[in-house]
């Protein structure tokens, strides 16, 4: 703050603070707080504003030709051309609840109706190879890891991702996820995009391989390490991939089966539990100032970091210690820090590399401008409709926001399973 804004500012609140009745700390030269409606229109700006670069492009079979792609300063020899898949399958799976609310004619409900059509016209030239914009599928391991996030969306949103497709298309991609099977066994997160893309075959009447479905749930589960963390194999790291991949998928993957082995409920109800302790740890590393502590690879994923506290939400999961708006309002917090920050945004409309704002040398080696289309799964909530408490609750302060101003906040215990 300007000093002589400072100043201003302080002769206002002195002058207030003397008047009787008034508090030292006048209420009057306070800001006033957000309206539940203006978080949910800014929510939908954002996806917007994330998901139409890609859709418009690549509906029209121009997204290789229009991406200004950008990759890690540190990537190597890596193939380049696996960032468009990239950017298709995690924008997807992040956008897919909102797609499937109800037709409408508000604004929102024209925006939604444009991105649900391109989408639909994106997943065609995705698989078409006589595309400009087929995608690469088949070279390195890559593409198993966005056609797992593309799954996820699949998974998500049936109704309006996969079925209003033709049958060609739908069998080119049964024809690509497939060709996944190539991949042996891992010993780390991305068994579950092993887990995840057979999954969505066995949900369409495909023959999967639930060998290494129940390879997968196996791994993961001997992987816990307690208080709501998985370790990303045997080891534990230090970073947001419980965040990124591992609950959100292995909790879904699990949903899918829970609802005919008794067994694998009894798993699901019990990694909801974990997910759960997760979402309270997330939400207690947001600050009063809606920053969080950058630790680990891949933190220019972004909000991304927030998927299963997004997740808990949209599914209306949330732990009794948190509210909705409260979760709503942290959220928000934490997305205007982020993207209204200069240089999130290239001029043309792309994400760029970083945490906050344009940092290249945040990104990993295996980082690209598709990449970071992994926030998108922070924004899980606008699944739900506008008339959903998350969205109509008063404006609610988060754990750290109340107790670094001195206000209530519950003491924090681990669990027990």
């Amino acid at each position: 703050m300007k000093r002589r804004n400072f100043l201003k500012w302080s002769s206002m609140a002195g002058a207030l603070a003397s008047l009787p009745g008034v508090p030292a700390v006048a209420a009057a030269v306070q800001p006033p707080l957000p309206a539940p409606a203006d978080d949910r229109a800014y929510w939908v700006s954002l996806m917007y504003k994330m998901a139409s670069p890609i859709f418009r492009n690549m509906s029209k079979g121009e997204l290789k030709k229009n991406f200004t792609m950008e990759y890690a300063p540190t990537w190597g020899k890596r193939d380049k051309s696996v960032a468009y898949l990239e950017a298709l399958g995690r924008m997807a799976a992040g956008i897919a609840p909102w797609l499937a609310l109800p037709d409408d004619h508000t604004k929102e409900g024209a925006m939604r109706k444009e991105l649900k059509e391109q989408l639909l016209l994106s997943l065609q030239h995705s698989v078409d190879p006589s595309s400009p914009d087929y995608l690469n599928w088949r070279t390195g391991g890559q593409p198993l890891v966005d056609a797992a996030f593309l799954a996820h969306g699949f998974l998500r949103a049936p109704q309006v991702l996969w079925e209003p497709l033709d049958e060609q298309t739908k069998q080119r991609f049964v024809e690509e996820l497939k060709t996944m099977r190539r991949m042996k066994t891992f010993n780390s997160n991305w068994v579950l995009f092993v887990a995840m893309v057979e999954t969505f075959l066995y949900s369409i009447g495909e023959d999967a391989l639930t060998d290494r479905i129940d390879d997968a749930l196996s791994k993961i589960d001997s992987w816990y390490k307690g208080d709501g963390m998985y370790g990303d194999g045997p080891a534990f790291h230090y970073d947001y991939y419980n965040a990124f991949v591992i609950q959100p998928m292995y909790v879904d993957v699990l949903k899918v089966f829970a609802q005919k082995d008794e067994a694998k409920k009894k798993q699901y109800d019990i990694a909801v539990q974990r997910m759960q302790r997760y979402g309270v740890i997330l939400e207690r590393q947001i600050s009063p100032e809606g920053t969080y502590p950058i630790v680990g690879r891949s933190a220019t994923y972004r909000i991304g970091a927030f998927q299963p506290l997004a997740q808990l939400a949209l599914n209306n999961e949330l732990p009794e210690e948190i509210t909705p708006a409260q979760v709503r309002c942290a959220l928000t917090a934490v997305m205007k820090r982020q993207f209204e920050f200069k240089g999130t945004f290239t001029k043309d409309g792309w994400l760029t590399l970083g945490v906050v704002g344009h940092q290249p040398d945040t990104a990993d080696s295996y980082s690209n401008s598709g990449s970071m289309y992994l926030a998108s799964l922070g924004l899980l909530p606008l699944g739900l409709p506008a008339s959903h408490p998350f969205w109509t609750a008063p404006y609610t302060d988060w754990s750290m926001k109340r107790a670094w101003n001195g206000g209530p906040i519950l003491r924090d215990h681990a669990i027990g399973v």
